[in-house]
């Protein structure tokens, strides 16, 4: 070996910057520019609206005039708060939490006596218009907002860190590092360089997974861990498996929690090739489809015959992870499925590019 870095306890200088590793550490509160959190600020608004709409209706026609009337008048005020919100959240996560409530409070008063104007112009607020009840309701809204936005935050770090923790328990599974090492030892008398090689895509895959990561890594360096992880699978099937990438270089920036692609192909390993005596193909594809990049890891199935009951069943705790942690940083503007589909097992992912 020409290298040491592999019997290294230093890790390697990382290139991650320091800002995206204390960005994990708290999480954004005024982070409402996502579109689950529009969508829910928004029905939590209507259901209030509803509630309040039922006093003093006469009927059902009624009552949807009166919502219909109300909701013209809180609907751009909400948006407004949102907005703003989301406009300043840097500025805003800098605060102390009172001051958050505070910053908070304040805006939905603002948004509120907004609403209060905009019925004012549509000749419904009558000839003294409410501000007082205005602006404490829309006080009041937004203070379950900004606690509803701050348990939020609160949650992401314990939740990506939990998930970050079974996913690395998941990953680094001790029979994956005895096989490698055991096909390294295969290869150190009859192909030194192809040993080294192998023992040197180990080393950057443990470093890579051990060193602390930010919230959200790129997919192309994603799919670099990967090609990492079926260099060494390779070395152990050989021609068993087989692997096939489609990869369009313009989703290369979309971005997908840190250590996420890898247990998914680990799995299509795991119950699509080393069962079968006969291996199987891999195929991971991504693209860009319009503004949403689309992640497939499909894999053959062994055949079903003798020795089909001894294969390994999944609990599916891989998935599991990978559907929290994709929900944590996209919410509800991400999709994954995983089933069969045209004969072979398929895991599909789209998300914003």
């Amino acid at each position: 070996m020409q290298e040491t870095r592999i019997l290294s306890t230093h890790p390697a200088p990382l290139h991650e910057p320091a800002p995206r590793v204390a960005a994990m550490g708290r999480a954004l509160v005024f982070d409402a520019c996502q579109v689950g959190v529009v969508l829910r600020a928004v029905l939590f608004v209507e259901v209030v609206l509803g509630v309040c709409a039922l006093f003093g209706t006469t009927g059902p026609g009624d009552w949807l005039a009166r919502l219909a009337l109300l909701t013209g008048a809180a609907l751009p005020a909400t948006l407004l708060w949102l907005v703003t919100a989301c406009s300043l959240k840097n500025a805003l996560q800098r605060l102390p939490p009172p001051l958050q409530y505070a910053a908070g409070v304040l805006l939905g008063m603002l948004a509120g006596l907004y609403a209060c104007a905009m019925l004012l112009l549509a000749g419904a607020a009558g000839e003294a218009p409410p501000w007082l009840a205005c602006a404490a309701s829309g006080a009041l809204l937004s203070a379950l907002l900004v606690t509803a936005l701050q348990l939020r935050a609160r949650a992401r770090t314990p939740a990506a860190t939990a998930a970050r923790l079974t996913e690395l328990q998941s990953r680094i599974r001790p029979h994956f590092l005895f096989n490698t090492l055991n096909s390294a030892i295969a290869l150190v008398r009859d192909e030194p360089a192809k040993a080294e090689a192998l023992l040197e895509d180990l080393s950057d895959l443990f470093r890579h997974a051990l060193v602390e990561q930010g919230e959200s890594a790129t997919l192309e360096e994603e799919i670099t861990l990967a090609r990492r992880y079926l260099d060494i699978e390779q070395v152990r099937f050989g021609e068993r498996m087989r692997v096939q990438w489609q990869i369009d270089p313009r989703a290369h920036a979309a971005r997908l929690p840190p250590l996420l692609l890898q247990p998914l192909v680990e799995n299509a390993v795991k119950h699509g090739v080393e069962p079968s005596a006969h291996g199987g193909k891999l195929r991971i594809t991504a693209e860009q489809r319009g503004s949403r990049v689309v992640l497939t890891i499909t894999n053959t199935r062994p055949s079903e015959g003798a020795g089909s009951d001894e294969r390994p069943r999944g609990h599916g705790i891989a998935q599991a992870n990978v559907r929290e942690r994709l929900r944590l940083l996209h919410d509800v503007d991400c999709d994954f499925s995983a089933g069969m589909h045209n004969g072979l097992y398929q895991v599909r992912i789209s998300l914003p590019c």
